[in-house]
């Protein structure tokens, strides 16, 4: 047995705890400059080497980049393109072969504009590529063996260690991906909140003094301009509905409504909630029916909260339904539960949006053809004043034409 073959034996027990090390680390490890950084002081102290360095792939510029480097700035080392034809790197990732070079300064593959830039003289290298699944992202390379040469066990070891690097690197720029989407997902919610917010400030001032001004023109007029006056109010109404929707969503999206639960009976927050929006109904000739047994059902909720949420989805039933059709309002006991139900004979909803319709300013038609109005985001304020109370709130219905029912969940006082 040569010394070479004593040596190996000997370190064999030292290098397989240290991969195991490696393995545990990079598992636990997300934070990109921190791995990069550990797998290249692993690999120097596995190989008893001068250095070690990652070259990842730029898919953009399609050529490989210096991520990191022992001893070395990783942005210095950035600036330096690494060709895929023409450097030794370049040969291992197309070839996904290794390469031992122990006369790297006599080789004409060796890239020597890295050397120059760090002020760092290669005279043996060994490079494996770091492979993850069907495909390979970078190079891993150590540079100027201690004691001996590179060798086959050297590339075995740096292989495995290569092979654990990447899958980390994966992950790890997964993980950044996605927190950037998240990120970019915040701030654009965050500017259409504060458009949202801002624009129900903005508009009340003005729909106040018109909504002061037809009132006043509504009782001092009389015959055509009285009408005319008529027609403005109840425009200035519906604008202050669509403010008031507004308002509720930006104060669910910020988590600042506050409940004041009471015990009640069902069919007195139904009636509430129907009283309330009794005259939107009467101009369309539709009329609200109650399906109401005689024993009153009790709930603790916020009464107003409560109703208002009702209300949103009364609307819905009234802007979705023909006129002079009917809709009709209902309450059952459901085990230690309480449903209310919602039904009217409208447009209907297809199966395959039944949960979305509960969506932030979706609608059901195209934004370019439609032929119902609102902003989309009633349905969504009633789910979100009603999940708050423990409730549960969902759509049925048999298709397009056939009408929907509500139906609406809330735990029995």
């Amino acid at each position: 047995m040569t010394t070479s073959q004593l040596r190996d034996l000997e370190n064999q027990p030292h290098q397989l705890k240290r991969l195991v090390e490696l393995s545990v680390i990079l598992n636990s490890t997300l934070d990109l400059d921190a791995l990069l950084q550990l797998i290249t002081a692993t690999a120097t102290k596995l190989l008893d080497c001068e250095a070690a360095s990652i070259l990842l792939y730029d898919e953009k510029k399609l050529r490989l980049y210096f991520a990191a480097a022992t001893g070395s700035d990783p942005a210095q080392l950035a600036e330096i393109p690494v060709p895929i034809e023409n450097s030794l790197a370049g040969t291992i990732f197309r070839t996904n072969q290794h390469i031992i070079l122990n006369n790297a300064d006599q080789d004409p593959r060796h890239y020597s504009l890295v050397s120059d830039h760090v002020r760092f003289k290669v005279r043996s290298l060994l490079g494996v590529p770091m492979p993850i699944k069907d495909r390979t992202v970078g190079v891993l390379e150590a540079v100027n063996k201690h004691k001996g040469v590179f060798d086959e066990h050297d590339a075995a070891l740096l292989s495995v260690t290569a092979a654990h690097a990447a899958i980390a690197i994966h992950n790890a720029r997964l993980l950044h991906t996605t927190r950037q989407a998240l990120r970019r997902v915040k701030e654009a919610n965050q500017l259409k909140s504060n458009f949202l917010t801002l624009a129900s400030h903005e508009l009340r001032t003005p729909l106040g003094i018109i909504m002061g001004y037809s009132t006043f023109l509504k009782e001092a007029a009389q015959g055509e301009l009285s009408e005319h006056a008529s027609e403005v109010l109840t425009a200035a109404r519906q604008m202050r509905s669509i403010l008031d929707e507004m308002n509720n969503l930006t104060v669910l999206q910020a988590d600042e409504m506050t409940l004041k639960p009471q015990k009640a009976a069902m069919q007195d927050v139904l009636v509430y909630a129907c009283e309330g929006i009794n005259e939107i109904a009467s101009t369309r000739r539709q009329k609200i029916e109650y399906a109401f047994p005689e024993e009153p059902f009790m709930v603790n909720v916020d009464i107003d909260k409560t109703a208002l949420a009702f209300s949103n989805v009364l609307g819905n039933a009234i802007r979705f339904s023909p006129e002079g059709s009917g809709i009709i309002v209902g309450v059952r006991q459901d085990g230690s539960q309480v449903m209310s139900w919602v039904q009217d004979q409208g447009l209907g909803i297809p199966a395959d949006q039944l949960q979305k319709i509960f969506e932030e300013f979706y609608q059901i038609e195209p934004p370019n053809t439609r032929h119902y109005g609102g902003l989309g985001i009633g349905l969504t304020i009633a789910k979100g004043l009603l999940e708050a109370q423990g409730g549960t709130i969902w759509a049925e219905s048999k298709g397009l034409g056939c009408g929907s029912t509500f139906k609406v969940l809330l735990p029995m006082a």
